[in-house]
């Protein structure tokens, strides 16, 4: 029986993410089962740009940026009681989180 439980973290705030990985990996060290990860997935920018006067000075402008922080975890061999706790793990804000279970 090889189930494979696939985490995929995304946030703007690195922080916060690294933040809730730890909790995720520390649950998973109670457990003792194997977790592969924290997996780095590319960081998405989008760029805003936005003129900084709002009648003339076409030239004057300012630039946003938002990072979209990924990463992705896999646990081999997990079983109901880790699941049922990794639910009562408080989530974070800004954290969004994508669970999908690979049999």
């Amino acid at each position: 029986m090889n189930n494979i439980l696939k985490i995929k973290l995304k946030s703007y705030n690195p922080v916060i993410l690294k933040h809730f990985i730890n909790k995720i990996i520390d649950l998973t060290n109670k457990y003792t089962l194997k977790i592969i990860g924290p997996i780095y997935l590319p960081t998405k920018k989008k760029i805003f740009t936005v003129l900084r006067s709002p009648h003339v000075h076409k030239k004057s402008r300012e630039q946003f940026i938002f990072s979209i922080h990924k990463r992705l975890i896999y646990i081999k061999q997990y079983n109901n009681i880790f699941i049922n706790n990794l639910r009562k793990i408080n989530f974070v804000y800004g954290v969004h989180i994508n669970i999908k279970f690979d049999n």
